[in-house]
């Protein structure tokens, strides 16, 4: 469990100074914002719809497994 703190606390640093070097290369306009801006928000909805799928996947189909296999070792006890 530590270890998966790290990582995250790691890749969050990570993640920060990313958006702060792409923030201050836009404001001394080396690169263009709206452009990374909008590829930035339709990758974060792909994202953020992708998890959506997966989390209700894991939530219904695969616990739906799980409860199966329970009542099954339950009526054997």
């Amino acid at each position: 469990m530590e270890n998966v703190r790290k990582i995250s606390g790691y890749l969050l640093l990570a993640m920060v100074l990313v958006t702060t070097i792409i923030a201050i290369l836009g404001i001394w306009d080396v690169v263009d914002l709206r452009n990374i801006l909008s590829k930035t928000l339709a990758s974060l909805l792909v994202i953020f719809s992708s998890s959506a799928v997966v989390l209700f996947i894991f939530a219904v189909i695969l616990n739906h497994r799980d409860n199966e296999r329970n009542k099954v070792n339950e009526n054997n006890m």
